[in-house]
């Protein structure tokens, strides 16, 4: 998990609409379109980015698929440290 972490938040070109993902994902859960429009995004790149952070099991959904909120794993949880570390050295 940890070396997903580290590829998908910082080793791509789209690591920081990702970790903005996450930092708002932190706060509580929520669907592409919420997210859109806080990170003031498009929704196609948002459910982009939702799509590999899901595909590298970093967030799950929940719900439907235009309702479907997201949210973190277990997995992503129990390395939240690293998370916030990789955020930290990005910022």
């Amino acid at each position: 998990m940890e070396a997903r972490l580290w590829y998908v938040l910082t080793g791509t070109r789209g690591g920081v609409n990702r970790i903005r993902l996450l930092q708002v994902l932190d706060e509580r859960p929520r669907n592409a379109n919420q997210l859109a429009e806080e990170l003031d995004l498009h929704y196609e790149t948002v459910q982009h980015h939702l799509d590999v952070l899901v595909d590298n099991g970093v967030l799950r959904s929940s719900g439907d698929d235009y309702g479907a909120v997201y949210l973190p794993t277990p997995q992503a949880e129990d390395h939240w440290d690293l998370v916030e570390e990789i955020i930290e050295q990005v910022d």
